[in-house]
C-alpha cells in the first residue's frame, strides 16, 4: 500500500493559524518583501515521538505554482501508517482512506494549519512511496532474499547510479535520480533504530522502538519490507504511462491497493528478469549441471552451452556487477542473459516465488 507521500499546496488551500509554531517564523516566507530563499519548517520532535506522537514534516516556502506564478507552497511529508497506527509494519486498507484524511486533517490543525478535508483529498502528490511487508512464517529470513536480489544484474535494466548494501547485508538499495527500490530486513532495521536513528532506514523510527518488546518474543515471524521511493511527478507520469494506470496524481486518486500492487510487482518482474534462473537450479556436482543444460536444451549449440556453463561457474563466485567490473566494465551481453532465463532445466526453484504470491495476494499486514 501507501507508506509516506509528498503533498503539495498551493495558499488557496490552506490556512495557517499559529505561525510561529514554524521555525524560523512562517511570517517571513507569508511576506514576500523578505521570503527569498527562506523555508519555514515544522517537524515533529524526538520527545513527541518517544511519546508516540506522530506529525508530518511540514516545509513553507515561495516556489513557482504550476501557473507559474510564485506563491507560498506548503508541502507536506508523512507515513501515512505511522499517522493512523503509530507504526508502518501494519498496512492500510482501501477503505481506510477517509479515516486517514480526517486524522490528516485534524493533526494539521494542531500545528496550526487549516486544511478542510475537500482540498486535502485533492492536493497534487509529488512523491510517493510504494511498500509491502512480506510476513516470513516458514523459518526463513530477509537475509535469504536479500542475498539473492544482490544477485540481479539491475544495472541493464534500471536507470541505476548507486546500489548501497549495508548493515551486515540486511538491506539492498538501488538508487536512481527519481526513484530508489529497497529491499530490507524490517525488524533488524528497527533494531539498528533504537541503537541511532542514523543507522536505520526508516525516519522517525523513535516512534516504533515499543514495538521491540513485541518483536522479542516472537517465533518463526521476520518481516521482508519491499519499497518503491518514486520521488519525481514527472517520474510518477512515466510510470503510470508505460503500466497504463489512468489515474490523476492527487492524494485520493492513488489511494488505491491495485496501484501499489501493479507499481511493486512491476519492479519485481525487472529485478528478476536481470537475475538468471540459471544460478537457481541445484545440482550435486559440476558434470551434473553440464549433463542437464545438455540434455534439457537440445536447440542450443554446443558454444552456447558451454557459454551459460561458464556464466554459471563465474556467477557462483561473484555477483554480475562485480564481473562486469572484473570485465572492464563492460555488460554482460543482454542476449546471454535472456538465453540464461529461458533455460530448460527441471525443478528450478525460484527465490522470489515467496515474495511474488505475497504481492499478488496484497494482504494488508496486521500485528495484533
Amino acid at each position: 500500500m501507501i507508506d509516506t507521500i509528498v503533498l503539495i499546496l498551493s495558499p488557496n488551500m490552506y490556512q495557517i493559524t499559529t505561525p510561529d509554531k514554524f521555525t524560523p517564523s512562517a511570517r517571513w516566507v507569508l511576506n514576500k518583501t523578505y521570503s527569498h530563499g527562506i523555508q519555514s519548517k515544522q517537524n515533529p520532535t524526538k520527545k513527541e515521538l518517544i511519546q508516540g506522537i506522530y506529525k508530518p514534516r511540514l516545509t513553507l516556502s515561495q516556489q513557482v505554482s504550476p501557473l507559474g506564478h510564485t506563491e507560498a507552497m506548503l508541502k507536506i511529508e508523512l507515513s501515512l501508517p505511522k499517522l493512523v497506527f503509530g507504526n508502518n509494519f501494519e498496512e492500510l486498507h482501501y477503505k481506510d482512506f477517509e479515516q486517514v484524511n480526517h486524522k490528516l486533517v485534524i493533526t494539521l490543525e494542531t500545528m496550526g494549519v487549516i486544511v478542510s478535508p475537500t482540498d486535502l483529498a485533492v492536493s497534487p502528490i509529488s512523491a510517493i512511496h510504494y511498500s509491502k511487508n512480506i510476513p516470513l512464517v516458514d523459518g526463513s529470513i530477509p537475509y535469504h532474499y536479500i542475498n539473492k536480489i544482490k544477485e540481479t544484474n539491475v544495472q541493464q535494466s534500471l536507470d541505476v547510479n548507486q546500489t548501497d548494501y549495508r548493515n551486515e547485508g540486511h538491506s539492498f538499495k538501488w538508487h536512481c535520480n527519481s526513484y530508489e527500490i529497497i529491499f530490507y530486513d524490517k525488524i533488524r532495521d528497527l533494531e539498528k533504530a533504537k541503537i541511532s536513528s542514523k543507522r536505520s532506514l526508516e525516519k522517525d523510527g523513535t516512534l516504533q522502538l515499543k514495538l521491540i518488546d513485541l518483536f522479542k518474543k516472537r517465533k518463526r515471524f521476520e518481516v521482508l519490507r519491499m519499497e518503491v521511493r518514486l520521488n519525481k511527478r514527472q517520474k510518477l507520469k512515466q510510470l503510470f504511462q508505460k503500466l497504463d494506470i489512468k489515474a490523476e496524481l492527487t492524494f485520493k486518486k492513488l489511494f488505491k491497493p491495485a496501484i501499489a500492487k501493479k507499481v511493486l510487482l512491476h519492479y519485481l518482474n525487472e529485478l528478476e528478469s536481470k537475475r538468471p534462473a540459471l544460478l537457481d537450479y541445484k545440482v550435486a556436482n559440476d558434470k551434473t549441471l553440464l549433463v542437464a543444460l545438455i540434455v534439457n536444451n537440445p536447440n542450443l549449440s554446443p558454444r552456447r552451452l558451454l557459454t551459460l556453463y561458464g556464466l554459471r561457474k563465474a556467477l557462483e563466485t561473484t555477483t554480475a556487477r562485480e564481473l562486469r567490473v572484473m570485465l572492464n566494465n563492460k555488460p554482460i551481453p543482454s542476449k546471454l542473459l535472456a538465453d540464461a532465463n529461458q533455460l530448460n532445466l527441471p525443478e528450478l526453484h525460484r527465490p522470489f516465488k515467496a515474495i511474488r504470491l505475497q504481492l499478488i495476494k496484497f494482504k494488508p499486514l496486521k500485528l495484533l
